[in-house]
């Protein structure tokens, strides 16, 4: 739902660590209570909540309060350090600084013998550093330290787990590392409470915790413990609270801890138990109000007998391995939260959805991805009138939606999309005016969309993409003023776009009203939409100018108007949309000359005019000078000054210029001349062949810039041991600098000829960067064939600099920030946009046969560009194993453990060899494991490691950084969404890496796969 405040339902369901954040205050009374009589005492009144924006720096006043019991300065603007002298007040005995600025380290004098009354301490919620003092750990006084929310590190004191005074310890939300001490007091520990919750602890967690037998608190969450649950643990007698989630303990859950009577909260979450929960869980924890196992591997039936457990506030069982029918939870009368998405469950004749109409304070009902099928029933608009959130998405629902679902008029957030839901919508969705998120897309519905869903004045996201929608777009939509995305492509909607849309400013993540029937003129209101990201009216049937005002939408990010009748010129006001990134206006009736404003967008990333009417001299700056990055083909009257556009050479002079249609004419009136020099230039030619030189051998590089030794000799510092970036067996890589490139870097490869292959290499990679151009592929500025200053043959490449380097380099580096899981999605996605290119829109098609992490080079915004086509081969023609022989290299095609295996028993090169390449990347990006690794030998590959831990344990084997900052982010509502797009990459990288060439997918297939997991991705960091 993007960065928009989220309804109270959501902020209960949405992130299992907010609920840590919460708890971490813990009861009231486990705070000292202080009689009257003991602050009456104080010489001085106690101080609290002075000017905001104080600082302390001594000698501070503080100082000299010598008799002083009290300080409280929490909730101020306090920054600066804590001054030592504090430690200096004898009496002092409660000290409040919590929730300010305060920087530094703790005072070492804290606790000292010489304030050996101190007895609560509380820097809570501030940007402390460094360890915990000895001294304070020491004191003997102390019964509260409450710390969490700081950046304080080092390891625990065990003196702390030692004392014979200390009531609440809360050391969350900190930098500590090392292992919890495992301490055994010889003593009753006063201990009640503690919290160390979100810290970078690790290890085992000590079995000795089950000594401190006064403990009512045990939160021990988002760290990084292994092994199993202590069974002493359960020996706890009077322990409510324990939250043990975002580890990575394992094995199964001791039955014991089911038979704890006094829990009333227990929270399991994303670890890998495993086993099933017992049958009377329900009778053995009786007081227990939240039970939360979410994203572990626990199966079995969910109990009965959970029903029993009538103080149940939430449950939450999602992302496990339950199945069977979902028993009734009907006598929860208390009951909030019903969280069993991502299971095997199914409905049966859905007898509990029609109990939980007892359940009269439900907020959240998730039932999404599992197996429940048949027609949803009407008792859906029985459920509690406080229902805020209905899941149901990806199951096997079909029918009709019950027009009973407008009887939930609390409901904001709905989710049905992914079933097989038909008919018409109901028009009693206009009843649920509190609606802010609706998703009912990829079903089967039909009809018009009802006008009655004008009423929903606070809807932020409507999705209805993919059904079978007719008629006109209902004019109410525009009624609804807080809508930010609005999506209905993929659908039979017809007549006009209605203007009403067009005043809805609150549109900001999109527009897609793509792949329709929608007919007439873009309503010139579209200008409206001032605050507008993504734009797409692309495949329907619009005619008519693109108008002016589209111009005012100076937001834009995207603009795709692909596939319509437009006409007329590209307005000159789209000047004004200078950080849009991407323009497709192809497949359109287009004409006029190409805007030179273009060339000024810094921030245009594709730009597509192919196939239309556009005449004139392309524009030569900016985009344009990256042939990747445009798309003009189809335009006929299109003429350039440089041939590396493939488009006619412009004459030299204006004033010399003919329209093509004299050119025609005089084409046609030269031709018996032309007719005549042929047949000379072929006899020349036949007469020559035997005595070409070496460089004929060489392609043609006077289309592009001409650069000399001297000048790549000066760009890169005389190719300076500081300047190389990289080095291969044909070549090393250099960066540089060029005045004449628009950002000045550039990368230079000069090959090693040295070396049996180079030059032939050079020759192969010229060939293939002459005859493509996508965005997905490195940029070739040039090549330069001459001679260094010695006289020694020189070859090399002027390539577009791409800073952020390899895909290598960020897999392993241990400087770099890890690659997130969203960053190695689009790097999936850019690979594999490059190889369908190739493979299937080239012309011959290209083998690229070297595929490895080495070779994917990753742009300014993390994007990924292919390069090195040293070993690239040219394929006769769409069929995949025959070749052109004139870029053939001997030995193995590519790099070992990328290799396809069919090529070392001399099969010939094919597209699948790349397929398999692909395959192989995809799970090392996920493993963070190369092939070639030592783990690797007698008879075991990558390949085989990932599919022996596929589906049930791999998590045990994906790289640790792939979702560990994106679950601190987003929470463990978005967990699930990630690891499905986690599996489903793991399963497309199994898939590709096959043995057997003809059961791997091809390019096209595995394209359309790995973007359907990026749309999927990104839809999830909207919703969460």
């Amino acid at each position: 739902m993007g960065a928009e405040q989220l309804p109270p339902f959501l902020q209960l369901a949405r992130s299992h660590l907010q609920r840590i954040s919460r708890r971490c205050a813990g009861p009231r009374e486990l705070w000292p209570r202080w009689p009257d009589t003991a602050l009456h005492r104080q010489p001085h009144p106690p101080l609290k909540n002075p000017l905001p924006g104080q600082s302390f720096e001594q000698p501070h006043p503080i100082a000299t309060r010598a008799a002083e019991q009290v300080i409280d300065l929490g909730n101020n603007k306090l920054s600066g350090d804590i001054p030592e002298s504090l430690g200096t007040l004898r009496s002092l005995s409660v000290l409040r600084l919590a929730r300010n600025s305060l920087t530094g380290s703790i005072p070492l004098s804290l606790g000292s013998s010489s304030s050996n009354s101190l007895v609560s301490v509380i820097l809570a919620n501030n940007s402390l550093t460094g360890p915990i003092p000895s001294a304070l750990a020491h004191s003997s006084s102390l019964q509260v330290l409450n710390l969490v929310r700081n950046n304080l590190d080092g390891e625990i004191p065990p003196a702390l787990f030692n004392s014979t005074s200390l009531v609440r310890l809360a050391l969350g939300w900190n930098n500590f590392a090392g292992s919890i001490p495992a301490v055994v007091p010889n003593f009753n520990s006063p201990l009640q409470s503690l919290i160390l919750s979100v810290n970078s602890l690790a290890g085992t967690i000590p079995s000795t915790l089950g000594n401190f037998s006064s403990l009512r608190i045990l939160l021990l969450a988002a760290n990084s413990f292994k092994g199993s649950i202590p069974v002493s643990i359960a020996k706890i007698p009077n322990l409510q609270e324990l939250d043990i989630s975002y580890n990575i303990l394992s094995g199964t859950v001791p039955f014991s801890i089911f038979n704890m009577s006094s829990l009333t909260y227990l929270s399991l979450a994303v670890n890998n138990f495993v086993g099933e929960l017992p049958f009377d869980i329900g009778y053995t924890l009786p007081s227990i109000q939240t039970f939360i196992l979410q994203q572990n591997k626990v199966g079995g039936k969910i109990p009965a007998s959970l029903a029993n457990a009538t103080n149940f506030l939430s449950i939450n069982l999602g992302a496990n391995a339950f199945y069977g029918i979902i028993p009734s939870f009907g006598s929860l009368s208390n009951l909030e939260e019903l969280i069993l998405a991502s299971n095997q469950l199914e409905a049966g004749d859905w007898s509990f959805l029609s109990s939980l109409a007892n359940c009269t304070q439900l907020q959240v009902l998730s039932l999404g991805t599992n197996m429940m099928q048949g027609n949803l029933p009407s008792s859906v608009g029985s459920l509690a009138t406080s229902l805020g959130a209905l899941v149901l998405h990806a199951n096997k629902m079909s029918g009709s939606i019950p027009p009973e679902l407008g009887n939930l008029t609390n409901l904001s957030f709905l989710r049905m999309e992914q079933n097989q839901f038909a008919g018409d919508l109901p028009s009693t969705i206009g009843n649920l005016a509190s609606l802010t998120y609706v998703d009912l897309s990829r079903n089967r519905l039909s009809g018009q969309v009802p006008s009655s869903i004008g009423k929903l004045r606070q809807l932020n996201n409507l999705f209805l993409q993919e059904n079978n929608f007719s008629g006109p777009i209902p004019r109410t939509l525009g009624d609804c003023r807080s809508l930010i995305t609005l999506n209905l492509s993929c659908n039979s909607f017809s007549e006009s776009i209605p203007r009403e849309l067009f005043f809805l400013d609150s549109l900001s993540a999109g527009l897609d009203l793509s792949h329709n029937q929608l007919s007439g003129q873009i309503p010139r209101e579209i200008g409206g939409l001032i605050n507008i990201g993504p734009l797409n009216f692309s495949n329907n049937r619009l005619s008519g100018h693109i108008p002016t005002a589209l111009g005012a939408c100076i937001r834009l990010e995207s603009l795709r108007l692909q596939g319509n009748l437009l006409d007329g010129r590209i307005p000159e006001s789209f000047s004004n949309l200078r950080g849009i990134a991407e323009i497709d206006l192809s497949r359109n009736n287009l004409s006029g000359e190409i805007p030179n404003f273009f060339q000024s967008f810094n921030s245009l990333k594709l730009l597509n005019l192919s196939f239309n009417d556009l005449e004139g001299q392309m524009p030569q700056g900016g985009i344009f000078q990256n042939s990747s990055e445009v798309s003009v083909q189809g335009n006929s009257m299109l003429c350039s000054s440089s041939p590396m556009l493939q488009l006619p050479l412009c004459f030299a002079s204006s004033r010399h210029r003919r329209t093509w249609r004299t050119l025609k004419i005089t084409g046609i009136s030269v031709a018996a001349l032309a007719l005549v020099c042929l047949s000379c230039v072929v006899f020349i030619l036949l007469k020559r062949r035997s005595k070409r030189s070496k460089q004929s051998d060489q392609p043609s590089y006077t289309e592009m810039k001409s650069f000399s030794y001297a000048d790549l000799a000066k760009a890169t510092n005389g190719f300076s041991p500081d300047n190389l970036v990289g080095s291969g067996a044909y070549g090393s890589v250099y960066k540089g600098v060029l005045e004449s490139e628009a950002n000045g870097m550039i990368a230079v490869k000069v090959f090693k000829l040295d070396q049996l292959g180079a030059p032939k290499s050079f020759v192969a990679e010229c060939e293939a960067f002459r005859n493509t151009r996508h965005h997905n592929l490195v940029r070739v500025i040039s090549a330069c064939s001459t001679w260094d200053n010695k006289g020694n043959d020189f070859k090399a490449l002027i390539i577009e600099y791409m800073a952020n380097g390899t895909l290598e380099s960020w897999i392993y580096s241990e400087t770099r920030r890890p690659l997130s899981l969203g960053s190695r999605v689009t790097i999936a996605v850019d690979m594999a946009a490059a190889l369908d290119y190739l493979h299937n829109s080239c012309m011959p098609p290209i083998v690229h046969c070297d595929l490895k992490p080495s070779n994917v080079l990753l742009d300014d915004a993390m994007g990924a560009r292919l390069s090195d086509f040293g070993l690239a081969k040219f394929l006769q023609s769409h069929d995949s194993s025959s070749t052109i022989t004139s870029t053939s290299l001997a030995g193995p095609r590519g790099s070992i453990g990328y290799i396809a295996p069919e090529y070392g028993i001399g099969n010939k090169i094919s597209t699948a060899g790349d397929v398999y390449s692909y395959g192989i990347i995809i799970l090392e990006m996920l493993t963070g494991k190369r092939p070639t690794d030592v783990l690797f030998k007698n008879g075991l590959s990558l390949q085989k490691f990932v599919g022996n831990a596929f589906p049930e344990k791999i998590r045990e084997i994906l790289d640790p950084n792939i979702i560990g900052d994106e679950v601190v982010d987003h929470g463990n509502h978005a967990m699930v969404g990630m690891l499905s797009c986690i599996t489903q990459l793991v399963r497309l990288g199994l898939s590709c890496s096959t043995e057997t060439p003809k059961d791997r997918p091809t390019m096209p297939d595995v394209y359309a796969e790995v973007s359907a997991i990026k749309r999927e991705y990104s839809a999830l960091r909207v919703k969460e």
